[in-house]
């Protein structure tokens, strides 16, 4: 997730050049660090010198299967900011890469306790989550609310699994429709178990490829899927694998499309006939409808914040949480802060600590 450095660049420039007595006389206090692993997920608890007696979970997001892993583990990058904050921050590897928000919420809850353990007279105790984080962030407030006094979500996938899975067996189903038989593209189609088998980059660069050779259709399907042109491959690509490492996870494809009614894509009639139609494996379907529920029913203060242009968490996906919270009568409702920076994540550090600081004043 990239932050915005320049102003630390600059203090560090300048402050090499004060004289020695001046450095020497203001020693940076030195956080102090713990770390271990519980039930096979690496953890870390990061406390600053001048701790305020507040307890940040940090959840991260989506980390692709055979990610490389390194050992100590390190910090996120809002941690250095929220040390700076004065607060405690406690952050899990997961005890599974892919959409792990089932097990990231036990995980959660196991660190929970270990941070606990560790820090003596925590005063409040938040939760904080980034993409796929946010929706670990969203779930344990709503499954565990006794424990927080409140969380933030930060360019949060805040969808119920099964109603993320069908967004993105759309985007699937639709390039198949404009581009079949796309080269280097399985004939079955990008929901098939032939694509599961091919790399990301394999699939990006087949549906890249397919997009140039119409670029005026390309440019509709990037409009119906609310991305740029540019961004269309990247989408396509990572909504393929997000669902094929769903569906591994699950036990089966969890959602199907037999009886969905397309709009948008151009032609409604021709695109709903000419559409691939896929029929959900009901064990999988029982998984996203049970581990990766989201209700509304939050019941402490939520704040959600997006990204400009992001092309992963887009428009019709940032709506959800809040008119799930409306229906479901949450008190307090999530308060959702307007949008800054640009792309996927693009957070300052200030940023992070302020939307921090926004669920404490919902209170």
């Amino acid at each position: 997730m990239p932050r915005t450095r320049t102003l630390h660049r600059l203090a560090l420039a300048f402050a090499l050049l004060l004289p020695h007595t001046l450095l020497s006389a203001a020693p940076a206090a030195t956080p102090r660090t713990s770390s271990g692993e519980l039930q096979d997920a690496r953890w870390r608890l990061d406390v600053p010198a001048d701790w305020n007696g507040e307890l940040v979970m940090l959840a991260h997001g989506y980390e692709p299967v055979g990610s490389p892993q390194p050992s100590p583990m390190p910090a996120n990058d809002s941690t250095a900011g929220l040390l700076a904050a004065g607060y405690a921050v406690a952050q899990s590897a997961y005890t599974s890469q892919g959409w792990a928000v089932a097990d990231a919420i036990d995980d959660m809850e196991r660190l929970r306790v270990q941070a606990l353990s560790e820090l003596k007279d925590v005063h409040r105790t938040w939760i904080l989550g980034f993409s796929m984080g946010g929706a670990v962030a969203i779930a344990t407030l709503e499954r565990l609310p006794q424990h927080y006094s409140g969380g933030v979500s930060l360019c949060g996938a805040n969808l119920p699994g099964e109603q993320l899975a069908n967004d993105l067996l759309t985007t699937l189903v639709a390039f198949d429709y404009f581009f079949p038989e796309a080269e280097g593209l399985p004939r079955q189609g990008l929901a098939s178990a032939e694509a599961a088998a091919l790399s990301q980059m394999a699939l990006y660069q087949g549906i890249a490829a397919a997009l140039q050779t119409r670029p005026t259709v390309a440019a509709q399907l990037a409009t119906r899927l609310e991305v740029s042109v540019e961004s269309l491959p990247g989408t396509i690509s990572l909504h393929a694998m997000i669902l094929h490492e769903l569906a591994t996870r699950a036990g089966g494809m969890p959602v199907g499309n037999l009886r969905t009614v397309y709009r948008g894509f151009g032609d409604d009639k021709a695109s709903n006939a000419g559409v691939q139609r896929r029929a959900p494996v009901t064990l999988a379907q029982r998984y996203v409808r049970g581990k990766l529920a989201l209700t509304g029913a939050v019941k402490r203060p939520l704040v959600i914040q997006f990204n400009n242009n992001d092309p992963s968490i887009v428009p019709r996906m940032q709506t959800v949480y809040p008119q799930l919270a409306r229906r479901a009568g949450a008190t307090p409702l999530p308060r959702v802060l307007p949008p800054v920076g640009e792309g996927h994540c693009g957070f300052t550090d200030s940023q992070v600590v302020e939307a921090l600081k926004a669920a404490a004043v919902a209170r």
